[in-house]
């Protein structure tokens, strides 16, 4: 057998050279997305020796490439050798690591953390942690802020007596000249505690690390300290409710009294999480003072995030008088804030408290509330509440639901916003389970069918699904004597528009009632409508025939009534002059088969 040719052999590795080094860069991101197809035509040794090197020296190039090119080289692995030779492919990802762009360096302290992973401890100690090293000394704040990213994953992993230099060297970093490396160094800072586990005892956490997180805590740039939440709750979580208490608490109530909004923003948005890592004296002592200061902030943003917050504090506060004397309050201000943004958080939380509460206290507190928020000029109040009244009907039941809020449901059933009127539509089935059909044909059967001759299409096709989730509530002979009559009569309507909603709510219809009532009071409706004058009609009446179709089938008596009377309609249909309504008469012709 000859041996290869060597020009074959170098082809793929000159195509890329060729492509890489192209103007276009949609050409060089092609190259980079191909790079494992050619490490593959290349084999591993050639990939080392030869593709790796080049790509080490091409990394200079547009930031949209090298974004590319550093997620593709966490994936290389294979290509190189496998775990045993994974370290080849340090050397580009620690150059990508230190360029400007932000996203190419994320992207490289991605694959490197994944790369770490598959290293041994051998690999760990004489190639990565140098690289940690140089990183962390870098001359340039990216390559700082980039080093920041690497220390979690590998620490558990690191020799027991390089791990004090580790520490040294990330504290070193949390006390950067840069913000943006002591940004960094904030938000990493959670995920090196989370990491390193059982290898960081408590009392190294409260020699080394607290120290650290106070540091960041204090620093003069809000930018970091908005980033410090995180490594709060961790240390929280890591040193227990007593130890956090003793070495955490004075910080936690200076977060919480920030100067800068954004801070305390980004504790109340995270204050359940901080809440459950302490202990319910602490609960008690600090956070239920500091939950009803943040209710009351003068930042709209803030009363936004702690008013998500208010049902997971409400489970951690073991005294429910407490809360209710306490913190209703407060919540009951935010029922009328200002802010739109603020009461439409409130709105989607409330419901939540119904639950924790019992039937009294949301008989008492709640319903107020959800009462005035029902009535609020925002459309998105409106809605969060209606979305979460099943979680009120489930604890106070229907009957005082239904006295209380019944009155506002069906105000809002005639809403001008229409994503309010379709919320209502939703929720109508259930009142009706709940109600019986007695009351619904008294309060609500007039306004179900109102809303098929609404002029927004999205509630039209609502209310068709609504009338078959009713049906399916209250039976076929209720549908029969009331609903079918009132829709069949929309098909004499001078207007298309009704005379279309008539079809699709038998469409709809059709699957939840029996062979008798598709048969006298569908097929004639539907039949005189084969040669209405407008062609979306027409064809619609095919596709209608088509489910009803699939209806009969189901009995020998529908597959007669099939014979007799809709194949001689579909034939007609087959016949008409608009190529729509043949096309959609010969699928039903073919269901018929």
């Amino acid at each position: 057998m000859s041996a290869p040719n060597s020009s074959d052999e170098l082809y793929p590795i000159a195509v890329l050279i060729d492509e890489l080094k192209h103007d276009d860069v949609t050409l060089r991101l092609n190259a980079i997305r191909r790079l494992s197809t050619i490490a593959q035509a290349l084999g591993e040794q050639r990939t080392r020796d030869e593709l790796i090197p080049f790509i080490d020296e091409s990394v200079d190039d547009e930031d949209e490439v090298l974004t590319v090119l550093a997620e593709e080289l966490g994936n290389f692995t294979p290509y190189v050798g496998g775990p045993e030779h994974a370290h080849i492919l340090l050397s580009p990802l620690d150059n990508l690591a230190a360029v400007e762009e932000p996203l190419v360096r994320d992207r490289a302290v991605e694959s490197l953390n994944k790369i770490a992973e598959v290293l041994s401890p051998q690999q760990i100690e004489e190639y990565y942690l140098p690289l940690i090293a140089r990183l962390s000394s870098g001359e340039w704040f990216t390559s700082r802020t980039s080093a920041t990213g690497l220390y979690a994953t590998v620490y558990p992993r690191a020799p027991e007596g390089t791990r004090e230099e580790l520490r040294a060297a990330y504290g070193k970093l949390c006390r950067d000249e840069t913000p943006m490396v002591r940004r960094a160094a904030s938000t990493n800072l959670a995920k090196l505690i989370t990491a390193a586990g059982e290898s960081i005892t408590n009392d190294l956490l409260i020699q080394e690390v607290v120290p650290l997180y106070m540091h960041l805590a204090s620093d003069e740039q809000d930018s970091v300290r908005l980033l410090t939440v995180d490594p709060l709750i961790a240390l929280s979580e890591k040193l227990g409710p007593e130890a956090a208490e003793r070495e955490l608490g004075s910080e936690m109530k200076a977060m919480i009294e920030d100067k800068s909004w954004r801070v305390r923003y980004m504790i109340a948005d995270k204050f359940v999480t901080l809440a459950a890592s302490v202990s319910a004296s602490v609960v008690k002592s600090v956070l239920i003072e500091a939950f009803i200061r943040l209710l009351s902030d003068t930042e709209a943003e803030v009363r936004t995030a702690i008013a998500g917050q208010i049902p997971g504090f409400a489970k951690l506060v073991d005294d429910s008088t407490l809360f209710v004397e306490r913190i209703i309050p407060k919540i009951q201000e935010l029922v009328n804030d200002g802010s739109q943004h603020v009461r439409a958080a409130l709105a989607s939380q409330l419901g939540g408290l119904a639950p924790l509460f019992g039937t009294d206290a949301t008989v008492e507190h709640l319903l107020p509330m959800l009462q005035r928020m029902l009535e609020d000029d925002f459309p998105d109040v409106r809605l969060n509440i209606i979305a979460k009244l099943d979680m009120v009907n489930g604890v106070i039941g229907i009957d005082r639901l239904s006295q209380s809020l019944l009155p506002a449901i069906v105000k809002l059933a005639e809403d001008k916003q229409w994503r309010v009127r379709l919320a209502i539509i939703e929720y109508i089935p259930i009142l009706a389970q709940h109600f019986g059909v007695q009351f619904f044909d008294a309060k609500l059967g007039t306004l179900c069918m109102s809303w098929l001759g609404d002029h927004v299409f999205s509630i039209r096709e609502a209310a068709t699904v609504n009338l078959r989730r009713l049906t399916e509530v209250f039976g076929i002979e209720w549908a029969t004597r009331t609903i079918i009559p009132q829709v069949l009569a929309m098909a004499a309507h001078p207007n298309y528009l009704y005379r279309m909603t008539t079809i699709f709510a038998i469409s709809t219809l059709a699957p939840a009632v029996d062979i008798s009532v598709v048969d006298q009071y569908i097929l004639p409706t539907i039949t005189q409508l084969v040669e209405d004058p407008i062609p979306n009609i027409r064809f619609n009446v095919a596709k209608s025939y088509e489910v009803l179709i699939g209806v009969l089938k189901a009995t020998e008596e529908g597959r007669g009534v099939i014979g007799e009377k809709v194949k001689p309609m579909l034939e007609k249909l087959e016949a008409d002059k608009d190529a729509d309504v043949r096309y959609f008469a010969g699928r039903a012709v073919a269901a018929t088969a």
